[in-house]
């Protein structure tokens, strides 16, 4: 794989984020996340997983320069995919932990958010949900999501504003579990994911299902109706307006400058 690079250690299966400086995704790099945890969801040696970024950049969520190229039928694609990640993401039995080593805005967030726990390091990192401000609709099923672990009014103010938090304000509305040095976050994943391996295996992952049900469930229902929500405001011209902007000022100040 050339953006997703697997690891295995002690039954912990080390998944890293690999592509660019800010680990933007594109439609390669989603369909080969996919797989991985697949894999690792398959692979009866493994008995847990954390998802790594690189340093500064956990990711910077969708590669909005590569998508706002694609044409009709490659964006649809990409949507559908994306929604799918998601929705097997969450419901991958087996414990996973997010060691979010940098910056964590819209899609990178989306993927922390499908874990059991998140470790982020301190600093000047952002991290939240800013799909409004870009102009993409955001789904019934994002907003699940972001509830599951938010609640549904603090997620609600949150995504119409599409507010991003730093690493301790992160942690204080109960969106990251940790916040801890960054020299020391790989050793902080693997502690918090080594305690839920000490259990008897089916019965933590069933409890986690358990949880996850009502979640899963507006995840499994169809995503067609929220898919097109979002591709018709994706093609307007408002819309691409301010993708435009955005794509601007990351190609004249790189991937810091993403929001």
């Amino acid at each position: 794989m050339d953006f997703i690079k697997v690891t295995v250690d002690d039954h912990v299966a080390h998944l890293v984020l690999d592509r660019g400086k800010s680990n933007a995704i594109n439609q390669q790099m989603l369909d080969e996340l996919y797989q991985s945890i697949v894999e690792v969801q398959n692979n009866p040696t493994v008995e847990g997983m954390i998802l790594h970024g690189k340093p500064g950049f956990f990711s910077a969520g969708l590669d909005l320069i590569a998508l706002y190229e694609y044409n009709e039928e490659e964006v649809q694609h990409f949507w559908y995919a994306f929604m799918a990640l998601i929705r097997m993401f969450t419901a991958f039995e087996k414990p996973a932990v997010a060691a979010i080593n940098g910056h964590s805005p819209a899609g990178g967030c989306v993927l922390a958010l499908c874990c059991d726990y998140r470790v982020m390091a301190g600093g000047e990192y952002i991290i939240g949900l800013n799909e409004v401000p870009v102009g993409i609709v955001v789904p019934d099923s994002i907003f699940q999501l972001y509830s599951f672990w938010l609640g549904q009014a603090t997620a609600y103010r949150y995504l119409l504003e599409g507010k991003l938090l730093k690493p301790t304000d992160a942690y204080q509305c109960g969106l990251v579990d940790e916040v801890v040095d960054e020299k020391s976050i790989r050793t902080a994943a693997e502690r918090q994911l080594k305690k839920y391996m000490q259990y008897e295996r089916h019965t933590w992952r069933q409890s986690k299902i358990n949880m996850r049900k009502a979640l899963i469930g507006h995840l499994d229902a169809s995503q067609e109706q929220s898919i097109a929500a979002v591709l018709k405001q994706w093609w307007s011209p408002a819309t691409r307006a301010i993708l435009k902007t955005i794509i601007d000022n990351l190609k004249n100040n790189g991937p810091s400058a993403t929001k």
